[in-house]
């Protein structure tokens, strides 16, 4: 592995999530022993179960969201926790193979914006064919209206350099703020290196999906056309 940098944040927003956590959060530290890092849990306002304490259990630091619950709020209370040099994004719910975390390092020096892309070759997303379906329909318009040079837009297992995230003013509350820091981070470097790896996305381990269909349909609508009409 080629990681050089000093330090790497995994940042996790959870939302009841404490049966994922107890099997994902010792994988997680297992594999990044030989590296200097640090996990950060995002929890909700209120305790929903036992996540703190898993937390503590394994090590990672656990914080809350502030002023409400959304995905959105969990992300930039996520970035503003981080102390690293390299930020890289994973959902709680066991989707995100650890072990992939390795792959996304090896080209993080080179490259701005690694992503675990499941829609260039050999990628896969283990969802319904509808979801797929659908998930692509709305890959293929963030990434052709709003210029962005990736096949996978969404998929918020990402590496980033902390330099850059921490500079970004972010508003989106749904789960559309993975697109929302993509975007911005693209209008702020005007030859944005970005890096594609094929990954797999699996069915969460435990518990239900926090996506609401519909809700989720109109706020990437929205927010299409407010980062459109953006400066």
């Amino acid at each position: 592995m080629s990681f050089n940098r000093k330090k790497l944040s995994i940042v996790l927003p959870a939302y009841n999530e404490a049966n994922n956590l107890k099997e994902l959060l010792p994988q997680i530290f297992s594999i990044l022993s030989n590296i200097n890092f640090e996990v950060i849990v995002v929890d909700t306002i209120e305790d929903l179960d036992n996540t703190q304490e898993i937390c503590d259990k394994s090590g990672a630091l656990y914080v809350k969201r502030n002023l409400s619950n959304s995905f959105g709020e969990a992300v930039r209370i996520g970035i503003k926790e981080t102390t690293g040099d390299v930020v890289i994004f994973m959902d709680a719910d066991g989707s995100h193979e650890p072990k992939f975390i390795l792959s996304l390092l090896d080209y993080i020096d080179d490259y701005d914006v690694v992503i675990a892309s499941r829609y260039i070759k050999d990628g896969y997303s283990d969802n319904s064919f509808l979801l797929r379906f659908m998930s692509k329909i709305l890959n293929f318009t963030y990434a052709f209206i709003l210029d962005i040079p990736c096949k996978d837009v969404s998929n918020s297992f990402k590496a980033y350099r902390a330099e850059d995230l921490k500079k970004l003013d972010l508003y989106c509350e749904n789960f559309d703020i993975v697109e929302e820091i993509l975007y911005k981070i693209c209008k702020s470097k005007k030859e944005i290196r970005i890096k594609e790896i094929p990954s797999t996305f699996q069915k969460r381990l435990y518990g239900k999906t926090k996506r609401n269909l519909f809700y989720f349909i109109l706020t990437y609508l929205v927010t299409i056309i407010k980062l459109r009409l953006s400066k």
